[in-house]
């Protein structure tokens, strides 16, 4: 699968990142199956805590508009370099399924995973 365009996106997304305390921007297009794409960025907060990753914001735009089922997310940050999605938005993400397709790039090279690969025993209900 060509991911160019899905990248791009979130190229374009990365740009609204609201990083005035780590200056680390990240962008996510996150692809569903009916074919949307909806993006994010990271917006942080002078608490830390209440910051939200680009891939959470992708996933809660898709949620809210309806969306249920997902096929890729491809995630850039500024450093240039492969930005892997974070332990809370592994676990968040699996909430929709562990194959999802994760796809980094560093400018150079593109890489692709299943979540399930970046977190192989996700948490799940009992």
């Amino acid at each position: 699968m060509d991911y160019s365009n899905m990248i791009a996106k979130a190229k374009e997304a990365m740009n609204f990142a609201y990083t005035k305390y780590s200056n680390f921007n990240v962008g996510a297009a996150l692809l569903t199956k009916s074919g949307k794409i909806y993006t994010g960025c990271n917006v942080e907060n002078s608490s830390y805590g209440a910051t939200i990753c680009a891939e959470r914001v992708a996933f809660t735009k898709a949620v809210s508009e309806g969306e249920r089922e997902f096929e890729a997310i491809a995630i850039v940050s500024s450093s240039k370099d492969f930005t892997y999605p974070c332990g809370i938005c592994r676990q968040f993400m699996s909430e929709w399924g562990t194959n999802l397709k994760l796809v980094v790039e560093n400018g150079q090279e593109i890489k692709v995973y299943t979540l399930k690969e970046l977190l192989p025993e996700a948490f799940t209900e009992f």
